[in-house]
């Protein structure tokens, strides 16, 4: 093993020059792969943190996925409800204090109530329809990022008027309204109310501002005329992945419609699966490419070192020692290449993540997002040592059958 060693080494250091130029096409192929995988992770990460962070990991609503069953169907084959008054109770949680003490005993981060009701807002000649949720600020803070999203105000505020709201910068814009201003809240029904704005905030999704506002749990139930109503229960969690199984846990205790993240933005999600597929294809295609870059350097050098083949066989070492010089020398220069491609890959996303692009509705600066991922070393690193590996490997073993004489006089291999 020591022979084996020293001459795997002698070889790999008295010719720098083929080793350098081996280790850096490693070295070439594994940095630029990393700096794209980390790129597109990045992109598809940063996306998600900001559709989480605009909206409740868990909603519980009042609504069931399946009817109770009625004791009068106990009993008859189909029975039937037509009572308005019954319908409209159904619209609210029952108990909700009781619901959120007992969720809040054992639930892995926090509970908020919340009235979510449809108005429209007047504001001179111009009008939208909205959402209005009604909050309390008190508790708002735990289950979502609204006050780190406000541009102007807090949401403190909504206590400092009479039917205050705290509207979205791009309803703001698309209506004309400020700190401060006046407006009407219509519903429906009819009913039409006084408001005032008291703050401005954005969650970077335009859709999102322009269609949803915040009130205080009274104004919300005012507007709904159903003073005490709950029909919501925002839930936010310490970690966002684990919604799925905290939203059916809390549907099995409450009884009521538990939806998570993903399943609110199941469409959303499919996207992410078809764009996870295209960026291991095109990280394939880049892999790929650079494994046959380094299969094709390292074979050429193996095939220059046929008559150290010939040499070594002529002294009597077997076939099977001399194809591990070369898989050890292909291992010391694959093992460099592997150490600078992650040294130049992590420095390339560095420079990357130092790139700023301008948001073209806010103007803003964002800087390109990156993720830096472990396990995209590691991949890239085995794939690139196995190339290494296989080019070393198979001219090498087609060589040691020669006899040295053949190899000598360029005979044929």
């Amino acid at each position: 093993m020591h022979l084996l060693m020293e001459i795997a080494w002698t070889h790999v250091s008295t010719r720098i020059r083929q080793t350098i130029v081996a280790s850096l096409g490693v070295a070439a192929g594994i940095a630029i792969t990393i700096m794209m995988a980390s790129l597109m992770t990045g992109d598809q990460e940063d996306f998600v943190r900001t559709l989480v962070d605009s909206i409740p990991h868990v909603t519980v609503s009042a609504e069931r996925r399946a009817v109770r069953r009625q004791p009068a169907e106990q009993v008859y084959a189909a029975a039937q409800a037509t009572s308005t008054i019954a319908a409209k109770k159904l619209t609210e949680i029952k108990n909700p204090k009781d619901i959120m003490a007992s969720l809040r005993s054992w639930l892995p981060g926090a509970v908020a109530p919340s009235v979510k009701t449809t108005v429209i807002l007047h504001s001179g000649q111009k009008s939208a329809g909205v959402t209005l949720i009604g909050i309390d600020p008190r508790f708002e803070r735990d289950v979502s990022k609204l006050a780190s999203q406000m541009q102007a105000g807090h949401i403190a505020d909504l206590y400092k008027g009479t039917n205050a709201l705290i509207v979205g910068q791009a309803l703001a814009k698309k209506i004309g309204l400020r700190i401060g201003s006046s407006v009407n809240i219509s519903t429906g029904e009819g009913l039409v109310v006084a408001g005032s704005i008291v703050g401005i905030y954005s969650t970077g999704q335009t859709e999102l501002d322009e269609a949803q506002v915040f009130g205080l749990l009274r104004t919300a139930q005012v507007l709904a005329g159903q003073p005490g109503v709950i029909n919501e229960l925002r839930i936010r969690l310490r970690d966002a992945r684990e919604a799925p199984e905290i939203a059916k846990r809390v549907e099995a205790l409450t009884g009521y419609r538990a939806m998570s993240w993903q399943e609110a933005n199941a469409d959303l999600m499919s996207a992410f699966v078809i764009r996870d597929i295209i960026m291991i294809v095109i990280m394939s295609a880049m892999m790929f490419a650079s494994t046959l870059g380094i299969y094709s350097i390292i074979s050429t050098i193996t095939q220059e070192k046929r008559r150290d083949i010939a040499i070594m066989k002529s002294f009597g070492m077997k076939a099977g020692l001399v194809l591990s010089i070369f898989l050890v020398e292909s291992a010391i220069m694959g093992a460099i290449g592997v150490v600078v491609g992650w040294v130049l890959g992590y420095l390339l996303c560095i420079a990357m993540s130092q790139i700023t692009v301008a948001n073209p509705i806010t103007g803003a600066a964002v800087p390109l997002p990156l993720a830096f991922v472990p396990l995209h070393y590691m991949v890239v690193a085995m794939i690139a040592l196995t190339a290494c590996f296989a080019a070393a490997y198979f001219p090498s073993q087609k060589a040691s059958r020669l006899l040295p004489v053949d190899i000598i006089r360029g005979g044929a291999a």
